[in-house]
C-alpha cells in the first residue's frame, strides 16, 4: 500500500483526490478555533439538551464536593 499526502486549498486537494486511483481511508482537516460551526436550526447550543426529559430533579440533594464525603448523619 502506498500514501500520498495532499496539500494546498481544499479545491486543489479535491482535484488531485478525483485524479488518484484506489480508496480513501482517512481524511484529517484542520479547522481554525474562530471557525465555529453554527448550531443547526432548532439547535440551542446545549449539548445535553435532548437528554431534558430523562433528567431527574432532586434540589435537596447536596451534590457539592464537601457534601458529598462528608459523613451522614444517622436518620
Amino acid at each position: 500500500m502506498k500514501t500520498h499526502v495532499l496539500t494546498g486549498s481544499k479545491h486543489e486537494i479535491a482535484e488531485n483526490l478525483v485524479q488518484l486511483s484506489g480508496e480513501v481511508r482517512e481524511v484529517i482537516v484542520f479547522i481554525e478555533e474562530s471557525a465555529r460551526i453554527p448550531p443547526a436550526p432548532g439547535e440551542t447550543g446545549d449539548p445535553f439538551g435532548e437528554m431534558g426529559p430523562f433528567l431527574v430533579s432532586a434540589p435537596h440533594i447536596d451534590d457539592t464536593r464537601e457534601g458529598i464525603y462528608a459523613p451522614m448523619d444517622d436518620a
